[in-house]
This record gives C-alpha cells, structure tokens and sequence, in this order.
C-alpha cells in the first residue's frame, strides 16, 4: 500500500508519499506561499532532479490538486494513477483530552479538531482545512488524524493539572498536553531498540530541540511528564516563545507597554525567546556567531537556553528515578554539536558524561556517551511523517 502523508500550515502544504512496503520515500515536497501572490510548489521525486512550479494558489483545495497532479505527472510523478494511494495519514496538533492515538476521521473527529482552535489557532483550523481539501479530492480512500498530544495523554493528572480553581479545567479544559508527540514517540522507542531493551521496561529523556522545543519523561511505555503545556509556549525558552515565565509578569508588562490580549500574546509567541534574549536572531546559528564575535547579550541567550534544558533533565531524572539514556532529536538536536556539549557538561553527578569526539557529528544517529557514563546519549533524527504512515497504514488495513 501506498500511503501519502499530509501537513497543512496556514499557507503551506507538506508532504510525503510512502510505499509501506519497505517504508521507503517515492517523494517529498511542499507547497508555499498558499492564499498568498507567488505560490511555488518543491516537488523532490526520490531518485530524480527537483521540480518547481510557480502557480498562483487561492486555497488549500487548489494546493492538494496540483499535489495530485504532480504526483501522476509522467514525466516526473511517483504514482501512475490516485488509485495507487490507500489512505491518507494528516498530522493534526490538537486533540484535546479526546484521543490517546490515531484514528480514522469521521465528523466526530473533526468536531473535536474544530472545538480546539481556540487552544491551537495558528495550527488546528489549517490541519482541518488539509483534511477537507482532501477528503473532497479523494473521497474513496480513509483518512486518518495523527495528533501531536496523543502520545503524551498517559500523564496523570498530577502531572497535567495547573493548580488554578478546578472549574477552568472542568468547564474549559485548561491543562497541560504537551506537543511534538509523533517526534518523541519515534525516537523513544528508536532509542529503546538502540539499547535492546523493551520499550515498556525503559527510563527515556527526549530532547526535541528546534526552533520550538520540548522534553519528555517517558518511563515504562508511558509519558510521565513533558515540558510544553496548555499551548507550545510553556517549558524550554524557544527560537522566539519565552518558555516558562513568572505569570504576574505577563499583567505587569501589559500594563507598561500598554498591550492588550492579542498583542500580549504575541510579545510572548513571538519576540521573546532567543530572539528577545540576544536580539540578534532566533536561529541558534546565528546567536552562536554573534556570541564568539563577543556578543555578550548573544552569550547570554546561550546560557539561559542550556541552563532551562539542564534544569529539566535534573527535574525529569528525578521523577522518572533514575534514567536509562537521553535522546537529542530535531533541527539543533540533531546537527547542534557544541549545543549538545553545553548541556551535557557537569551532569556527570547524574551518571551523564559525554565522549565530546563522538559528539562531533551533524544528523546521524548515533551514541555519544562516554564509556564510563551510566546514562546513554543518543542522536537520533526524528521522522515524524513515518509515525504518520506507519499509524495510517495500520488503520487503513
């Protein structure tokens, strides 16, 4: 079976197409700049030159056609016809407290989807839309909604309570979910195979580090506690979200500068983080320059980055007692080597020491420990669109 993988933005169109087979890529793209004048279309068939098309797109309904198109194009598609595609895998966000896994998408579903744009309103309502545009073009096949806060719905509730009056999460469900599930599920389990041992006996710290950031403490197959919360601005500091924050600054800062909700939420979404911090950028890369050209705001940035993720492993090794390896996954994960050392340094006291020449290495999995650390240290790039698939494919059959 075929299966194609769908990520929809708000002006944007992944995807992948997998041949279940063997697991393997026929192709990749994506289509930018939907809704928006300068439409382009990234079509990488595996094994053959990139394709660009420039075409004014006005939805998402158009985007997933000339997706299509491409797709049985003759000269440089993958498939000969749609009906090679046997289901549709879509990653969704938010699922609210209604979904523990995938599932096929009915109306029920998307009810639910649409009940949390409130609490994810840059991602929820373009993932429905994806799931329309391509429920109307391809109606015969079963779609299915893969969430990002599936995986972390085994927390118990002294885990993902706030401690605010009980009504707010009765009537308004406000508690913590957690996100990035599919990636820290992939590499979890990746990770347990890596030592040979059974998922379900394991002591896992994942560290899921892009732009956006989150950790999580996963012990006996289940997630005990991760770092994001009601929505992706909680925990780590990020590329531009502060991470965790005294709230009474947040009433105090709208009052000085005079923001109301929406611009309040937007100074904390998306001016804060790195790029508040250095004022330089929010990409670690470039902070990491300003910082050994003397930056000191740039040094600072770095600091305050490794010291949030170093208090979290502390925290997280505690509530799991003990830990059996870390696991550095994503953008700066993968490929950041001084950032890994960073964190890594003076956590031999927690059994956690690593080899810095092993570690010298960009997008490869591969364990960095010390021989003489009772703590693995992985690198293991995520693949959050074979979750996808591989959820997809077991419920199409």
């Amino acid at each position: 079976m075929k299966i194609l993988v769908v990520n929809c933005g708000s002006s944007s169109i992944k995807y992948q197409v997998f041949n279940m087979t063997d697991e393997s890529v026929l192709a990749k793209g994506l289509v930018d700049r939907v809704g928006i004048p300068g439409t382009v279309l990234k079509h990488e068939p595996t094994g053959k030159d990139e394709v660009v098309i420039k075409k004014d797109l006005p939805d998402h309904t158009e985007g997933m056609k000339l997706v299509l198109e491409v797709l049985v194009n003759k000269e440089y598609g993958v498939i000969a016809d749609m009906t090679e595609i046997g289901a549709v895998g879509h990653r969704v966000v938010h699922g609210g407290e209604g979904f523990a896994k995938s599932t096929i998408i009915d109306g029920k579903v998307k009810q639910v989807i649409r009940e949390c744009f409130d609490i994810a309103p840059l991602h929820n309502p373009p993932n429905l839309m994806g799931i329309e545009a391509c429920q109307e073009l391809m109606p015969s096949v079963p779609h299915v909604a893969v969430f990002d806060t599936a995986f972390h719905q085994t927390m118990k509730p002294e885990y993902f309570m706030y401690a605010l009056p009980y009504d707010v999460y009765r009537d308004y469900k406000v508690r913590r979910y957690g996100f990035h599930g599919t990636s820290h599920f992939y590499v979890s389990h990746r990770a347990a195979e890596m030592m040979g041992k059974p998922f379900e006996e394991c002591k896992i710290i994942t560290l899921h580090l892009g732009n956006g950031g989150s950790m999580a403490a996963i012990k006996d197959g289940r997630v005990v506690d991760t770092s994001m919360g009601f929505t992706p601005l909680e925990g780590l500091v990020m590329g531009t979200r502060s991470g965790d924050v005294d709230p009474a600054i947040v009433f105090f800062l709208m009052d000085k500068l005079n923001m109301n909700s929406d611009e309040a939420n937007s100074y904390f979404n998306k001016k804060s983080g790195m790029l508040g911090l250095s004022g330089v950028s929010n990409d670690l890369r470039d902070i990491m320059e300003a910082a050994k050209s003397g930056n000191e705001r740039a040094q600072l940035a770095l600091d305050v980055y490794h010291n949030r993720i170093k208090s979290y492993i502390g925290s997280y090794i505690a509530e799991l007692n003990g830990c059996d390896c870390i696991v550095f996954t994503a953008g700066v994960g993968e490929n950041g080597i001084e950032n890994r050392e960073a964190i890594c340094k003076d956590l031999d006291s927690l059994g956690i020491i690593m080899d810095n020449e092993k570690n010298k290495v960009r997008g490869k999995e591969v364990d960095v420990s010390a021989a003489d650390s009772k703590v693995r240290i992985f690198i293991i790039p995520t693949n959050e669109e074979l979750v996808i698939a591989r959820d997809t494919f077991g419920l199409a059959k």
